[in-house]
């Protein structure tokens, strides 16, 4: 029988698991290497929910393409050290596959399919995992996929565009990184949002002293005015082109182009996620213990 530094040694290049999981599952197993990768499967479970309701709001956001499918998609993890890591990568690019091969169609049916994987991404890894958004989208005849990702998969921005070229279509997801509209046009905001907005501008006019005299056609005019401000800077065919030397909208540069903006997904990891504040030190040392 190999003596338990070498069972130790084998079962960590099976599972990639710490060595110290890797010893107290061979324990635990009678030195039995087919028993203690159940073991640690067992433990990667009981990990994984006991992280549960951790934050993890690290990870990368990063685009994949396969034929005339692209996908963007984030996937999280708790600290920056990690995500920076090989075998995260390797997870969001496993991920990708699982997406390609399955086109799940919801958030849910993913996480159902990845469950094992992530499983075992936790035992090697040692921190809560979990997949956040993705977004696998399909090209038309006369499409073209625009990507940019910012900082290594910090931001990134996926564009399907009709008409232009690839030069183009990449200028337009640059665009959409740098600055984040919410909507492809005014015209397809939601008619429930821009009431809203009206409602809310309505009880902000009725508060401003200033505005009390005026008739009710120029407070009426006032209002669409602020309505149309908040949304203008959320529209992308309404803000100004980043690459124009004249300020001209983007709406104005696809018409010269003779092109237009499909559709566009934004990612930013952990945006809208509270992150709580980690020692750089600490945070080190904590990935030391857990690789051991």
């Amino acid at each position: 029988m190999a003596d338990l530094i070498t069972l130790i040694k084998e079962l960590r290049e099976r599972t990639g698991a710490g060595m110290m999981d890797c010893k107290k599952a061979l324990v635990e197993s009678d030195l039995d290497i087919a028993k203690a990768q159940v073991w640690l499967k067992e433990k990667g479970v009981l990990k994984a929910a006991k992280k549960a309701d951790r934050i993890a709001a690290e990870g990368l956001s990063l685009i994949f393409f396969k034929g005339n499918q692209g996908l963007i998609l984030e996937i999280n993890c708790e600290t920056d050290f990690v995500s920076r890591g090989d075998a995260f990568r390797q997870l969001v690019n496993e991920t990708a596959d699982v997406i390609f091969t399955n086109n799940p169609s919801s958030l849910e049916a993913l996480v159902a399919l990845t469950q094992s994987m992530y499983t075992d991404a936790t035992i090697k890894i040692g921190e809560k995992l979990s997949i956040r958004r993705f977004e696998l989208m399909t090209l038309a005849a006369g499409q073209f996929f625009g990507q940019y990702v910012h900082m290594n998969g910090v931001v990134s921005s996926l564009v399907k565009v009709e008409g232009g070229d690839q030069s183009f279509a990449d200028q337009i997801a640059m665009h959409v990184t740098d600055r984040a509209p919410k909507y492809v046009s005014f015209n397809t905001i939601d008619q429930a949002l821009l009431e809203a907005e009206r409602l809310a501008q309505v009880e902000a006019v009725k508060a401003d002293e200033k505005l009390a005299s005026k008739p009710q056609a120029i407070l009426e005019k006032i209002i669409e005015g602020k309505v149309n401000t908040v949304f203008k800077d959320q529209s992308l065919d309404l803000q100004p082109f980043m690459f124009s030397e004249t300020e001209e909208m983007v709406k104005q540069y696809l018409m010269k182009h003779k092109a237009s903006v499909i559709q566009f997904v934004r990612f930013k990891v952990g945006e809208g996620i509270e992150k709580k504040e980690v020692d750089f030190a600490i945070e080190v040392m904590s990935q030391v213990k857990n690789t051991q």
